[in-house]
């Protein structure tokens, strides 16, 4: 199992379009991070989301509001956040607007309402349930605030499999996790047939409650790096190319490209990505125009300086791949070795 060959297709295509069309379009957007509210129903330690004040937490992007926003991008994929985005009373209509556009939809999601909701959704090549993993049993439990979550996932995770759902995980790591912590978790989730795992060093969100317990770059590289050599000969499967987890491992040096995964949330487009808050734009053209891209990156913006994460970073490769064709054949040869 894996990403379907349709969804591989049309990127690769949009890929090719875009970097190498006559227009010689420059910066082009590969994923939409929407967030059509930031409610939830949990308070993560590590998020910057929930700080809002009740007023805030209560508003809603409307279906015509995140049509409007993926005509505007025109981006392939729609990674669908928040907050907690099943508390959106109307997300099986988005989600149905977004398919019947081609969309590529990634519900990202921390499942506590899966078994109420799942009968609003079918099963789609175009939707995948992205379920919150970021470590086993009870240290995921303390991440989130409350007990028996890990197992609600677990549950949630099965459930969706057995319906015949595309489903993958987000596990983003802190401090006090290990190559074989991390491991013991991709194991498990491994043998729950999800389809693949997306993995992220913690960003440092200046607003979350936690703020002790994020990687700088070497240590996100050093984890890594344990991580995938713990994870040789087995079946793992991740969400991303072979040169951003190269990337991971230190063996890219890649700048980011916050343009490749724009953000639109209840306030507008955010500036300059879905990480950092420097503002928002009404419009995807104004957020592209307006924008001072080259002042954001690391050794630019210090609030980048250890930020690794795959909203950034995974365009750089992916472009890379398009360019570089045999390197990133070279290096999924080599990372998949046995």
């Amino acid at each position: 199992m894996g990403i379907p060959l349709i969804q591989k297709a049309r990127i690769g295509a949009y890929v090719g379009r875009k970097r190498f069309g006559s227009n010689g379009n420059r910066r082009f957007p590969l994923v939409l991070m929407l967030e059509p509210l930031f409610h939830c129903n949990l308070r993560c330690k590590g998020c910057g989301k929930i700080a809002y004040p009740k007023e805030i937490l209560e508003k809603r992007m409307s279906p015509s509001e995140c049509m409007a926003a993926v005509e505007e991008c025109g981006a392939p994929v729609v990674s669908i956040a928040g907050g907690e985005p099943l508390m959106h009373r109307q997300l099986p209509e988005i989600v149905r607007g977004f398919a019947h556009r081609k969309k590529f939809v990634y519900l990202c999601t921390n499942a506590l309402l899966v078994q109420k909701r799942i009968h609003e959704f079918e099963p789609s090549p175009y939707l995948t349930f992205n379920v919150h993993l970021d470590a086993l049993d009870d240290r995921h439990d303390a991440r989130v605030g409350r007990n028996g979550v890990f197992q609600n996932a677990i549950s949630a995770i099965r459930l969706l499999v057995s319906k015949g759902f595309r489903v993958t995980t987000n596990t983003t790591l802190f401090k006090g996790e290990t190559a074989e912590t991390a491991g013991a978790l991709f194991d498990l989730v491994t043998s729950l047939q999800v389809e693949a795992m997306t993995i992220a060093s913690a960003f440092n969100y200046e607003n979350a409650a936690d703020q002790e317990h994020f990687f700088n770059r070497d240590e996100a590289i050093t984890l890594f790096r344990a991580i995938f050599q713990k994870g040789k000969g087995k079946t793992w499967r991740f969400n991303h190319s072979s040169l951003y987890l190269d990337f991971l491992e230190g063996n890219q040096d890649y700048a980011c490209v916050p343009w490749g995964n724009p953000t639109r949330n209840i306030f507008g487009w955010q500036k300059p990505c879905y990480l950092i808050n420097d503002g928002y734009e009404p419009t995807y053209r104004d957020l592209m125009k307006n924008t001072e891209w080259s002042k954001y990156g690391a050794g630019r913006d210090p609030r980048c300086t250890h930020c690794m994460l795959h909203s950034g970073f995974e365009p750089t490769a992916v472009m890379d791949s398009a360019k570089n064709p045999l390197k990133a054949l070279r290096v999924y040869l080599r990372r998949n070795r046995p």
